[in-house]
């Protein structure tokens, strides 16, 4: 029980996800969800529908959050000048000298323009954010020295191989193949940022390479549903599933109170959505853009799951790694299990009415802006 509670709190945080997408809703017309090269998730199609949104609960996070989102901001949104500047960080395509191969270049013209949105939502979003950096704010970065790495775990986006990947450049494996899951979630092998001092802290926020990975928002909410939920689970399934039960099924059985096993996707975005959780929140399904802090933290490099590998091995190159390293795209949890695809996704969705799925879309509505993903249901608003 205790190895499984130290895997399952890789992925655990208590505090409650400030509900920021509900609050931060632009006008419709204004989104960069159209598919392009640099955003390949084609949305997937449901009938239109009707939602009326309840009110945060004073007090809340979500009603925090909400009271700083005001008319001017939203008037900003629609007629606010559209930020350019650029950072000089490295991997700009400007600094790509004339032999570097067309893919290379490619792929920073890509990373200029999601940094450049990111920028763009923070500064039209989030302008009176807090600009002081916590422990809280990089307790989930995770810290490699020798190549001056600072990488952001979001679970369900590939921080399992991206981990095996820091512990080869620390040195502690030759390979990624030769680190099993164990070591991989029970090793404490890796450095988190928060561990240091203040002064270790902001000095290698200004000088290490700050990379972030999303995936699309509703794919890893399906993904985290059916490898907590649907496989076996020590820490999941009491903790965040026995109450669950309780609280969301009508006439539920002694066996499932006493395991907390079963739990119903409908259950779960019935907790997901609900501003007083009878658990709290975590973070194989926290947003991103509270997960991560990229409207304080300003990421050098934002890659997509979507197209893991050649960003993260692009990724490497760049920043000096062995040649003989490259992204491994083994899944080594349910092995047997396929991947959550759009096709899976969908399927869940629809055992939702059109109102959850309304709900479940503003929960992440910064993600969908801040990333570039395009509506995951048609007619969405």
């Amino acid at each position: 029980m205790a190895r499984q509670t130290r895997e399952e709190l890789c992925g655990q945080q208590d505090s409650d996800v400030a509900g920021s997408a509900a609050a931060a809703r632009m006008d419709r017309g204004v989104r960069h969800d159209e598919p392009s090269a640099d955003n390949p998730v084609s949305p997937m199609q449901f009938p239109a529908f009707d939602w009326n949104r309840p009110a945060p609960t004073p007090g809340s996070r979500e009603h925090e959050l909400g009271q700083r989102v005001t008319k001017r901001h939203r008037k900003l949104l629609k007629t606010g000048p559209v930020i350019r500047s650029l950072s000089n960080f490295s991997l700009s395509s400007s600094s790509l000298s004339d032999s570097m191969p067309e893919s290379w270049r490619r792929l920073s013209r890509i990373q200029e323009a999601r940094r450049r949105l990111m920028k763009e939502v923070c500064a039209k979003y989030r302008s009176n954010i807090s600009r002081t950096v916590t422990p809280h704010h990089v307790s989930r970065i995770y810290v490699e020295d020798r190549y001056k790495l600072l990488y952001c775990e979001v679970p369900k986006a590939g921080c399992s191989n991206w981990k095996r990947v820091l512990m080869v450049l620390d040195g502690v494996a030759s390979s990624t193949r030769d680190i099993g899951h164990d070591a991989v979630h029970y090793g404490n092998h890796l450095k988190r940022l928060d561990s240091f001092d203040r002064q270790g802290i902001a000095r290698r926020l200004d000088t290490y390479t700050k990379v972030l990975f999303v995936r699309e928002p509703m794919e890893r909410l399906v993904s985290a549903f059916r490898d907590k939920f649907e496989s076996p689970n020590s820490y999941y399934h009491p903790v965040f599933g026995k109450p669950i039960i309780s609280k969301y099924r009508v006439n539920a059985s002694k066996s499932a109170l006493r395991t907390g096993s079963g739990v119903t996707f409908q259950e779960f975005i019935r907790y997901l959505l609900d501003v007083h959780r009878p658990v709290g929140m975590d973070i194989h399904w926290e947003p991103v853009s509270q997960l991560c802090s990229p409207c304080l933290l300003d990421y050098d490099f934002i890659g997509k799951f979507e197209t893991m590998e050649e960003e993260a091995n692009f990724l490497l190159r760049r920043t000096g790694a062995p040649r003989n390293l490259t992204f491994p795209t083994f899944k080594d949890r349910n092995p047997k299990a396929a991947r959550t695809s759009t096709h899976i996704t969908q399927h869940y969705f629809t055992q939702l009415n059109a109102s959850d799925r309304q709900r479940a879309y503003d929960f992440y509505y910064m993600d969908y802006l801040m990333f570039n993903y395009s509506k995951p249901f048609k007619d969405l608003y």
